[in-house]
C-alpha cells in the first residue's frame, strides 16, 4: 500500500495490493489526487470495503450497495435509486461511518428534508431507501442494528388522491390538440387504454392488431443518460393485452399507414420521456382543463372499465387488476 506523488510533482495517487474474496492477490490504482488527505482517505473507504469493516463511511457502503444491485435491477429502477442516493442521501451522510450513525442522526437527517417540501411519497421512497441500506449493511456486513428503523418512517406510502379528467374535459382538452396528429393519437391511446407512458412510447407497429381491435404490451422505453433504451414491462402483469374501440382502431391504421416505410419493430411514437408531459402542459394552458400528470390518464381508464362489471366484487377486482398493470 502507498500513497505518492504522481509524475507531474503536484497530484498523487494510490496504489493498493489486496486479497480478494477467493483469496487471489490483486491491485489497484487511483490516481489525480489534489491533496494527499483525499488519496489517503480513499486508500482507507477502499481497504474497508474489501475487508467488511463497518468503519467504512456510509458512502463506502452505499457504493458495496448499488454493486450489488445493479446486476439485480433493470437499468430505470437502478437509475432513480442512484439519483435519489447522489443528490438527497450521500450530501448528508456520505462522509459518516456506518457504525456511528444512530437513530439521532438520522433524525437530523429526517427533519431536513422534511423542510424542504417535498411529497409524502418522495419522503417515503427516501427513508426507505436509507432504510435498505442499513439492512444490507446489517445482513452482510455485521452492523448490530438499522438506525434508521430505530428513528422511525416519514412521509406516507400512498400517493394523494390522483386527479383524472372526466371524458367532458378530454374532449375539451384534445381540441387544443386536434390539429397535430401524433399528439392527438398519443393522448387517445393513453386515455382509453390505461397504458403507461412508457409503454406507449414503446409500441412497434407489430404490437397493433387491428383485425382484432387489440394492442399488445410487452416492453416498456425509458430514457438514462442519453441512451434510449427498450426493457421489460413494469411487472410480470403488465404483460398484457388491451382491447380498444372502433375509432381507436382507425386512427392507428391511418396513422400507421402515413409512416414511410414502417417496419415491424419500430416504435410508432419515437420521442422522448417529457413529449407527453409537454402536450398536457401546452392543451392546458389553452383550454383551461386542469392539468394533470401524465400517469394520472390510467385513472379514467379504469373507471370506465369497471363500468361493465355488476357487483362491487367484480369492479374491485377489475379495478385492482388495471392497477396491477
Amino acid at each position: 500500500m502507498s500513497v505518492a506523488k504522481m509524475k507531474d510533482g503536484k497530484r498523487w495517487y494510490v496504489f493498493i495490493r489486496y486479497k480478494d474474496w477467493d483469496g487471489t492477490t490483486r491491485q489497484h490504482k487511483k490516481e489525480g489526487f489534489t491533496r494527499r488527505a483525499d488519496a489517503q482517505q480513499y486508500e482507507r473507504d477502499f481497504l474497508d470495503r474489501k475487508s467488511g469493516s463497518t468503519s467504512m463511511t456510509f458512502n463506502s457502503m452505499y457504493k458495496l450497495y448499488m454493486e450489488d444491485c445493479e446486476t439485480r435491477l433493470k437499468p430505470t429502477t437502478f437509475s432513480l435509486k442512484k439519483s435519489l442516493f447522489d443528490t438527497r442521501i450521500i450530501p448528508y451522510l456520505g462522509n459518516l461511518k456506518i457504525d456511528e450513525i444512530t437513530p439521532s442522526v438520522i433524525r437530523k437527517w429526517q427533519n431536513d428534508i422534511i423542510g424542504l417540501n417535498f411529497s409524502q411519497t418522495y419522503l417515503r421512497k427516501l427513508n426507505s431507501e436509507v432504510s435498505a441500506i442499513f439492512n444490507y449493511a446489517t445482513k452482510y456486513y455485521g452492523l448490530k442494528n438499522n438506525p434508521a428503523r430505530l428513528a422511525g418512517s416519514i412521509g406516507k406510502s400512498n400517493a394523494d388522491r390522483m386527479q383524472f379528467w372526466t371524458i367532458d374535459e378530454f374532449e375539451k382538452f384534445t381540441q387544443a390538440i386536434k390539429h397535430n396528429t401524433v399528439q392527438y393519437l398519443c393522448m387517445n391511446v393513453l386515455f382509453w387504454t390505461g397504458m403507461r407512458k412508457g409503454e406507449m412510447l414503446a409500441l412497434t407497429k407489430s404490437d397493433i392488431d387491428l383485425v382484432n381491435k387489440t394492442i399488445h404490451i410487452n416492453k416498456t422505453y425509458a430514457r438514462i443518460n442519453m441512451v434510449n433504451i427498450i426493457q421489460e414491462p413494469k411487472t410480470p402483469k403488465s404483460n398484457r393485452v388491451i382491447s380498444i374501440p372502433q375509432f381507436l382502431v382507425d386512427m392507428l391504421e391511418d396513422y400507421m399507414e402515413q409512416l414511410y416505410r414502417l417496419n415491424d419493430d419500430d416504435r410508432l411514437f419515437p420521442y422522448g420521456t417529457e413529449y407527453c408531459r409537454n402536450i398536457i402542459k401546452r392543451g392546458c394552458a389553452k383550454t383551461g382543463v386542469k392539468r394533470i400528470r401524465v400517469h394520472d390518464l390510467r385513472h379514467p381508464y379504469v373507471k370506465h372499465t369497471t363500468k361493465k362489471y355488476n357487483s362491487e366484487k367484480q369492479k374491485t377486482q377489475a379495478t385492482k387488476m388495471d392497477l396491477i398493470a
